[in-house]
């Protein structure tokens, strides 16, 4: 895996939470800057989500198994983009704080993929 893709989609994932977080001290709902940010934060996870496919295609392998590693880039990829779909139907301060803790969970993904992924493919 790219090492620096990884902490990019992480510190991002992290800017996004503060930043959804804070709407939602000020009982504000997510608003149309949100959602640019959350598609920021979801190309950078598509480009994570190629970069691993192409990787176990050219016959690289994570430690812990391709299966495991597969799933959770399919669940880092769908983190943020669920949240934001809840955060739609949740047009209140929640809807935020649905988004600040899909970006919590996309950051503790990212660490749990450099993981999975270990030193033999880097």
């Amino acid at each position: 895996m790219l090492d620096a893709l990884t902490v990019a989609i992480g510190v991002a994932a992290l800017a996004l939470a503060a930043w959804c977080g804070f709407a939602a001290l000020r009982d504000q709902p997510t608003k149309d800057w949100h959602f640019i940010g959350m598609a920021v934060v979801t190309v950078l996870v598509l480009a994570q989500l190629v970069v691993g496919l192409v990787q176990l295609a050219r016959g690289e392998k994570p430690d812990e198994g391709s299966v495991i590693f597969v799933a959770y880039l399919l669940g880092a990829f769908a983190a943020v983009p669920a949240a934001g779909l809840l955060s739609l139907t949740e047009r209140t301060k929640w809807g935020s704080v649905t988004v600040a803790a899909g970006a919590v969970v996309l950051a503790v993904l990212e660490v749990r993929l450099y993981d999975i992924w270990g030193t033999t493919g880097a």
